[in-house]
């Protein structure tokens, strides 16, 4: 006995979940159920797409540095044509020449006047707020992909973030690395 869609009907659309590991090709729902995997041939582009999305993540992480760079350049600049002191002008440090370890609330000392940095403007703010947002948006999306648990899915995330980490990361901070001054470098989520 046929109870029409959505009571055990033939149109009934069936996305399997599973939170355990699988291999699962078909009935498959990534994310959403209207990303229904009905074929062999949809299972291979939606795991192409994926790829595409984890190189997209990478390749935006690579622009918000980038963008940090060029802001940080342009504020330098601006700032020396003002003739204000930019931060690190004592020893060519990009920190502050202060103990920080030597202030702070369980000294008792006073924090007034600690430089946290240089007043970014609207726009780019706006431009950062932006990238950033769209960074974590991605990431909570690979992460849902992620949390399909199934095989192949979890290996075109993988994949994708190495190809776009060899694509894009094709240079390195000698000095910043020496001096661990930047992080490793993750796909987590934000």
């Amino acid at each position: 006995m046929d109870h029409g869609p959505g009571h055990g009907g033939h149109d009934m659309l069936m996305c399997s979940m599973n939170m355990l590991w699988n291999t699962q090709i078909i009935d498959t729902c990534i994310v959403f159920p209207s990303w229904h995997i009905r074929s062999h041939r949809g299972f291979v582009v939606s795991c192409l797409v994926i790829v595409a999305l984890s190189v997209l993540y990478e390749y935006l992480r690579e622009i918000q540095k980038k963008y940090d760079l060029h802001l940080a350049r342009a504020l330098v600049t601006s700032a020396k044509g003002k003739g204000r002191a930019t931060p690190g002008a004592v020893s060519g440090r990009s920190s502050p020449e202060v103990d920080y370890e030597e202030r702070g609330l369980l000294n008792g000392r006073n924090l007034k006047g600690v430089t946290k940095g240089t007043l970014v403007p609207p726009f780019a703010r706006v431009v950062r707020a932006a990238l950033y947002g769209a960074t974590v948006f991605l990431s909570f999306f690979l992460m849902l992909v992620f949390m399909t648990y199934n095989a192949y899915l979890i290996v075109a995330v993988v994949v994708g973030a190495a190809i776009g980490h060899y694509v894009f990361g094709s240079t390195i901070n000698v000095n910043a690395v020496l001096t661990d001054a930047v992080g490793p470098r993750t796909m987590a989520c934000h």
